[in-house]
């Protein structure tokens, strides 16, 4: 159960970042950020409030605010590394660090793993990198840019062990509580600066969408790594670079290349691999 959550959790982060990305392409990122994370925010204190309700403890405060400062650090991260770099090197590197980081922790915590949890794993990383090639020419990467998308991937990838580690009857109140703080850090980021707001032409319903879902995700992978080992839900979390890929070759009619197809093959694989690893 657990692991078809972070699925689905992978999924709807898959959607929020095409939505963002092509927002971000009209407005630019910091306005973005400054609408979608407390339009998420909103939405998922209405969720924990009244769809699943959970205990608001000290452990939520603790972990949700870990989580909170993290996360405006990891996403702050991310979009420096996606201005400095192509998103088909930088997304691959944050994704593959990002359940890198969990996993790590999860066995230092004394996690077991089968073989076919090690083995899915191992797919998931492989897949993330595939789905993510470009082929054709590339802008040179240089070390300072990875080294921002591995920060990035290594920041996101402590921020859902926060998510992980929030007490077990908690709902989705340590991811809720984590978004309003990083909300607020980034808005207090954004002010100081970011240029005047322009909202002429400013697409609010991807926008917001964006926010919404991503926010949601945060939610839906709270609730799996309470119901499953955090090593596996990480991993198969750090999937949605498969889901942004194959929006953008539905919707956009980007083509998929031989390498991109074995890819989705692979995290589909992946994916059914950890959903049914003991």
């Amino acid at each position: 159960m657990g692991a078809l959550l972070a699925l689905a959790s992978s999924v709807t982060w898959g959607v929020a970042d095409f939505m963002g990305g092509l927002a971000a392409r009209r407005a630019g990122p910091v306005q973005v950020l400054a609408v979608s994370y407390p339009a998420g925010a909103i939405v998922l204190t209405f969720f924990a409030l009244f769809i699943i309700p959970g205990e608001f403890s000290t452990g939520v405060v603790i972990w949700g605010g870990a989580a909170g400062c993290i996360g405006a650090l990891a996403i702050g991260l991310l979009y420096l590394a996606l201005s400095r770099g192509p998103m088909g090197i930088v997304s691959p590197i944050t994704a593959v660090m990002a359940g890198a980081v969990p996993v790590f922790v999860g066995l230092v915590r004394g996690e077991s793993l089968s073989a076919l949890a090690i083995f899915g794993i191992f797919c998931a990383g492989v897949a993330v990198v595939l789905v993510s090639r470009e082929t054709g020419e590339q802008a040179k990467v240089t070390m300072p840019t990875i080294g921002l998308a591995i920060a990035s991937g290594v920041a996101i990838g402590f921020y859902l062990t926060a998510l992980g580690s929030a007490p077990a009857d908690s709902g989705v109140w340590t991811a809720t509580f984590g978004r309003w703080v990083s909300t607020v850090i980034l808005l207090a980021v954004l002010l100081i600066f970011a240029r005047p707001f322009v909202r002429q032409g400013f697409p609010w319903v991807l926008v917001i969408s964006s926010g919404i879902l991503d926010a949601l995700a945060n939610g839906v992978f709270q609730l799996a790594s309470q119901r499953g080992q955090l090593s596996i839900v990480a991993v198969t979390g750090s999937l949605y670079p498969v889901a942004t890929v194959i929006l953008a070759w539905v919707l956009l009619k980007e083509r998929l290349n031989k390498i991109q197809l074995v890819g989705v093959g692979l995290a589909l694989f992946a994916a059914a691999t950890l959903s049914f690893s003991p």
